[in-house]
């Protein structure tokens, strides 16, 4: 279970997408709901059978910056689905992997060494090309599914390159420096959320962020997280 926020942080919420956006991604939803978004059959977004594939099956990432946690392994229906949301705009499918994303926080909260509270979540940020791209960021429709406050303390300090077909090592010379915590977190317990974790180093460089400005990082969580490590 996830532990009661000590308060509320201010300033937790973003306006409402604007009706266009809504607008735009109800369309996506009617055009992709006749296909399944996991196995490509007729009849459904996501059928029944790739569902049951999505049932949670919690990945450990090593770290040793952050304690990660995802709830898939990102691969096969949970891969394409993922891509679904992102890059077809299906966010409809985005109920589909909550319960993927609530077995990661369960697991980080439970057993030795569980943070005693999670004062706010904080979605890692999205790039404004991704964001003109999509219309919506898929780690904070993610963290606003957590019942935990939510918090954007996140942006991009500087340009940062796709990070797409970038192995570990330049991950991390690519993220070094790249974001930087908009508040101060004066002692705030928080808890870093995203769509996928690949190497895990855009975690570790927002858990750096967020230290810095006086936060204490309890993890960083995913729907899935790939087999890649550095």
């Amino acid at each position: 279970m996830i532990p009661e926020p000590r308060s509320r942080p201010t300033d937790v919420t973003a306006p409402p997408r604007s009706a266009l956006r809504r607008v735009v991604q109800e369309i996506a939803d009617l055009v992709f709901a006749s296909v399944c978004a996991g196995c490509g059959a007729a009849g459904a977004a996501l059928c029944l059978s790739c569902e049951a594939e999505l049932a949670p099956r919690v990945v450990r990432p090593r770290s040793d910056v952050v304690p990660l946690r995802a709830g898939l392994v990102f691969d096969g229906v949970a891969a394409s689905v993922l891509r679904a949301v992102k890059e077809e705009g299906q966010t409809s499918l985005i109920r589909s992997l909550r319960p993927a994303l609530a077995a990661a926080v369960d697991d980080l909260c439970a057993g030795a060494g569980a943070p005693r509270r999670i004062d706010a979540v904080v979605p890692l940020p999205t790039t404004r090309a991704a964001f003109r791209r999509r219309g919506f960021r898929v780690p904070e429709i993610l963290a606003r599914g957590t019942g935990v406050p939510l918090l954007r303390a996140l942006s991009y300090a500087r340009r940062v390159q796709d990070q797409r077909g970038l192995d570990a090592r330049e991950r991390r010379a690519n993220l070094a420096g790249g974001l930087v915590a908009s508040r101060a977190g004066e002692g705030a317990a928080a808890l870093i959320v995203d769509d996928v974790i690949t190497t895990g180093s855009t975690c570790a460089e927002a858990a750096r962020a967020l230290r810095a400005a006086g936060f204490q990082v309890v993890g960083a969580v995913a729907v899935a997280a790939t087999g890649r490590r550095g």
